[in-house]
């Protein structure tokens, strides 16, 4: 502790008189006139705490000497704190911010030589010119936050302008009824789909991004997706408004995304996830039909591109997994290295870029849809079976299913292409789960190789 004097602010308490208007909520604002500081400018009704006073007790004084209108302490509720710094000399101070919705007798200027205009407003229509300090109020508790700091600088203007340096910085509270979503996401959400009622965060712990299920108040459903890094969101982004639409209501709408925040919101699919779930063979054979379907659609949902030269970064992976390989492994991976080589130029269609069960779901019907499009890219059509192919193993009539589906069997070429892709994820899982303390993807990793093994003996 500093052995100086405390640091000792003002209070100031503000009256959010609130009504239910034709256009939403209204408040009741005041404009400011005579010898006094923001003179001409609208403000809330409020005042300074006298001697002794607590801070209920002096709204409800400042509403009948300034409005003429009678509050009951239980009627009283906290809306919001600033701490706020005028422009004008460096002492700040503490506004709090009161919430009323009960009271008898009508708003009156009671004040003439103080306040020459008083009048309903809305909410989201608030007169201009306003006294910067109680904006920064009213915006924290417009957005649901209970404080906010707002610190101007020499030179500000006493008055709120849209166009002016934004001071105020608005603080979330602690999650409270499981919206914890963070507030600039939120109000991005909340612009697109309306008030929130419930926020539960579904992340896949693994991606790095940030899921949440959006309620609203009418029962309805959305998704609401923060993207770990520009390059993911860019990709889900640009696939949702060029290739998922060709899925129809086999895969979520994009609703609204917001590049700065490397958001999105989409709609929500009906159905149940594919991973973890037991069907009988019959049922997943005819899963996987309707999935190579799925995947014919969007593989042919934009014009072929010829392939561009690939980063080498298989052999950095090996690097990464040498030490966790089985016996063969490196051997094997090396050949399929060569033979990738050789393979004909591939042509590179419009792929999900993570197909697997985990981004399938099952409607009532049994029916698959596709999500979570944030891998998706140009990239040869084998590459899209990678991972799904480690469900074929053993099951010859689900292989046979999916390409049955996808309208065509697959070349010569395109079959080595794909055990060679398939080694290569592997080897990029295995060196990725080991050091990531991942040991569901170094498995994966492992028996995708293993299987290779039987393959290419």
């Amino acid at each position: 502790m500093s052995g100086g004097a405390r640091h000792a602010v003002p209070v100031d308490v503000h009256l959010i008189l609130r009504r239910d208007g034709e256009r939403g909520p209204e408040v009741l604002m005041s404009r400011r006139a005579g010898p006094v500081y923001a003179t001409g400018l609208w403000h809330l009704p409020s005042g300074h705490l006298d001697p002794d006073e607590d801070m209920v007790e002096a709204v409800i004084r400042e509403a009948l000497e300034e409005t003429g209108v009678r509050i009951q302490a239980e009627d009283v509720t906290a809306a919001a704190t600033v701490h706020h710094r005028p422009p004008l000399g460096s002492r700040s101070r503490i506004g709090v911010f009161f919430e009323v919705r009960r009271w008898s007798g009508q708003p009156r200027i009671m004040e003439p030589d103080r306040c020459d205009g008083m009048d309903w407003y809305p909410l989201d229509a608030l007169p201009d010119p306003m006294v910067a300090y109680c904006r920064a109020g009213l915006d924290a508790y417009r957005a649901h936050l209970p404080a906010a700091v707002h610190f101007q600088q020499p030179g500000d203007a006493i008055e709120h302008r849209p166009d002016g340096p934004d001071r105020t910085r608005l603080l979330s509270g602690p999650p409270v009824g499981g919206l914890e979503v963070p507030y600039r996401l939120r109000m991005f959400a909340e612009q697109v789909v309306g008030r929130i009622a419930e926020a539960t965060e579904v992340s896949w712990v693994r991606t790095g991004s940030r899921v949440w299920r959006l309620t609203g108040p009418g029962g309805g459903t959305w998704y609401l997706k923060r993207h770990r890094g520009a390059k993911f969101h860019d990709r889900e982004v640009a696939a949702y408004r060029s290739w998922v639409p060709a899925l129809g209501a086999r895969a979520p709408r994009l609703v609204a995304a917001d590049t700065a925040a490397r958001a999105v919101v989409v709609t929500a699919l009906p159905g149940h996830p594919l991973h973890g779930t037991v069907l009988g063979a019959g049922d997943e054979a005819r899963v996987q039909q309707a999935l190579g379907r799925l995947v014919g659609i969007l593989h042919r949902s934009a014009p072929e591109r010829p392939a561009a030269a690939a980063a080498d970064r298989i052999k950095r992976h090996l690097d990464g997994a040498r030490p966790y390989l089985a016996t063969g492994d490196e051997d094997l991976v090396l050949a399929l290295v060569g033979a990738y080589a050789d393979l004909p130029k591939p042509t590179l269609v419009p792929t999900h870029g993570d197909l697997q069960y985990r981004n399938v779901l099952l409607d009532g019907d049994g029916e698959p849809l596709l999500f979570d499009f944030e891998r998706s890219e140009y990239n040869t059509a084998t590459r899209d079976m990678v991972r799904l192919s480690d469900t074929w193993t053993g099951r010859p009539d689900l292989r046979a299913a999916f390409l049955d589906g996808y309208g065509r069997s697959l070349t010569p070429a395109e079959e080595l292409r794909l055990d060679c892709e398939a080694a290569f994820d592997a080897v990029s899982g295995i060196a990725y789960g080991t050091s990531h303390d991942d040991p569901e993807v170094t498995e994966r990793g492992h028996g995708t190789l293993r299987r290779l093994r039987t393959q290419h003996p």
